[in-house]
């Protein structure tokens, strides 16, 4: 599929879909639309009436225009509001109408969207982020898929003449979207700890990216004892991932992006039971996935500002060389941790994760990870999570989330809860009461970064959708590229 940009107006464009949207309670025709209605025979006029379409934020509609006409078919979308028209709005506009025109069997398909907030650009990468992320289809594992393709072969952005740089900015990072789907989507059987490093290294070959691969006898001379303490039970061998993108010149900023990296949890001796969806553990490397994903997004985006991205990737099995309950880890920084729930291992591969991640001399790091039901119970499907005792890199990922469309809560660290997590017999447990599940789940990572600017964002509900989301069918949604590509370039 092709995207491309066009200073044509909707009365000169032709082709086989022409895509317009319209605000609610603002439908009635005028200038240019008029004009179109008028070349068209009233077809707009027509199908507004019959579909008795209002304009309401994401409704569609289509028609097919009489013979003779340079279009064959018109395909309106509701826009809300004006007043409440965000960037988000116009990449879910694009998201639908760009489904709708699937469905509709176009080649060609002409979007006519008002331009966001005096951003050609910026929308202008927005419209080509919807159309594509919703027209995209995993048909990977099926032998004979429903959705055989996409007939559509052209996209033109109307009246986004200039805006060439848009498209190819908005494709790249949409690539990184799409590679952490597919991760996310794969079986813990198709996606393992050496998938993810062989995923690293294809990224670091193929754009130049540095990369350091630590095998387990690598993380032991570092101390990561929380790391390979969830690892010892696999048949699987830990790969602890660090990806690094280095600018041209002075960098700006020096970042760093952890994901964690579980590619299957079974909960370990704390086995997940009946009911827990256990089978969607494949999920629970999502973090990893979306470090992934940005890092091949922002290596082929260049900005001037150096990136690290950090992974500590393994399964948590069940064996005879399982962690037990009740058990004590030694962390990379020396503190101790009694084990009394082997369920809650994200937490300890992400501990080493940070304490490598803060020796690199950072300017701020994010780590993002599918850590609890906790977050999922407070905020739903589709809002991460967001804990941090910096309000400027809080702020900074708000502000990401914002023109990312990928949406994130900022939640209290509330010192008093760790209390809970206090052991009699070491540093701290690695989980505490069930109340406050997700922050104190941010109070443990917290004792593992010591004076880098950091933040944790917990993705487990946005990761996966189990019905259409607008982007994507059910399924993985690479949840955090855009978020982490918005924040790298913004912040």
């Amino acid at each position: 599929m092709e995207f491309r940009v066009t200073a044509a107006s909707v009365l000169e464009w032709a082709g086989d879909g022409l895509a317009i949207g319209l605000f609610e309670d603002a439908v009635e025709l005028t200038g240019d639309l008029a004009a179109l209605d008028e070349r068209l025979s009233g077809t707009l006029k027509e199908l507004i009436a019959e579909a008795e379409f209002k304009g309401k934020e994401g409704s569609t509609t289509a028609a097919r225009v009489g013979s003779g006409s340079p279009i064959r078919k018109v395909l309106l979308v509701g826009l809300g509001k004006p007043d409440k028209l965000k960037l988000d709005g116009i990449r879910r506009a694009a998201a639908a109408v760009a489904r709708l025109a699937r469905k509709e069997k176009c080649k060609t398909l002409g979007i006519s969207l008002p331009v966001w907030n005096g951003e050609p650009a910026t929308t202008a990468q927005a419209i080509v982020e919807g159309a594509e992320l919703a027209l995209y289809q995993d048909n990977r594992f099926k032998s004979d898929p429903e959705e055989k393709g996409n007939p559509i072969e052209q996209v033109e952005l109307l009246g986004f003449a200039g805006q060439e740089a848009a498209i190819v900015r908005a494709r790249q990072i949409c690539s990184g979207v799409i590679l952490a789907r597919e991760l996310v989507a794969a079986p813990a059987n198709i996606v393992t700890p050496i998938t993810l490093a062989e995923t690293a290294e294809s990224i670091a070959r193929e754009y130049g990216l540095g990369l350091e691969i630590l095998e387990r006898e690598d993380c032991e001379k570092l101390g990561m004892g929380a790391f390979l303490g969830v690892a010892q039970a696999s048949d699987l061998p830990p790969k602890f991932i660090h990806l690094t993108y280095k600018p041209d010149g002075t960098p700006r900023r020096k970042l760093a992006i952890i994901g964690k990296g579980l590619t299957f949890d079974s909960g370990g001796l704390n086995i997940k039971g009946a009911g827990s969806g256990i089978e969607m553990m494949k999920t629970d490397m999502g973090g990893a996935a979306a470090t992934l994903g940005a890092a091949k997004a922002i290596a082929q985006l260049k900005p001037d500002v150096e990136v690290h991205f950090i992974s500590a990737a393994t399964e948590n099995m069940i064996s005879g060389h399982a962690l037990h309950p009740g058990d004590i880890l030694t962390a990379s920084n020396g503190k101790t941790i009694e084990i009394n729930n082997t369920d809650a291992e994200g937490r300890l591969t992400l501990a080493d994760a940070l304490v490598f991640a803060e020796k690199l001399g950072l300017d701020a790091m994010i780590d993002l990870a599918t850590l609890t039901g906790a977050c999922v119970v407070a905020l739903g499907d589709d809002i991460a999570g967001l804990w941090s005792p910096d309000d400027a890199i809080a702020h900074e990922l708000l502000q990401a989330s914002e023109l990312s469309g990928e949406k994130v809560w900022q939640m209290p660290m509330e010192e008093k809860y760790f209390d809970g997590m206090k052991s009699l017999v070491a540093d701290m447990k690695n989980t505490g009461p069930r109340p406050g599940g997700s922050i104190t789940a941010a109070l443990f990572l917290k004792q593992f970064v010591k004076e880098t600017p950091w933040a944790h964002l917990d993705i487990a509900g946005p990761v996966w959708v189990d019905k259409d989301n607008g982007y994507n069918s059910a399924g993985a949604t690479g949840y955090g590229v855009r978020l982490l590509v918005s924040w790298v370039l913004g912040g």
